[in-house]
């Protein structure tokens, strides 16, 4: 189950940020694609994968040297 809930916030946020992106970016004026709104979309999302991990192995190492 766990990994599903990992893949449902993947996607969930991959959407989010596109349409984030896709409201917000015109009130900077920017204009973007819907094809680079949803490569940016990935990009950023591969960048929340890997904080969301480093952040784990962190804490999960604070947490064995708390135990010792």
């Amino acid at each position: 189950m766990s990994l599903i809930e990992s893949i449902a916030n993947v996607v969930v946020g991959y959407g989010m940020a596109v349409v984030a992106q896709i409201l917000i970016f015109p009130a900077f004026g920017l204009h973007v694609t819907l094809e680079q709104n949803l490569q940016m979309g990935a990009v950023f999302t591969l960048v929340s994968i890997a904080r969301s991990f480093a952040l784990r192995r962190a804490f999960e190492a604070l947490q064995v040297r708390s135990s010792d």
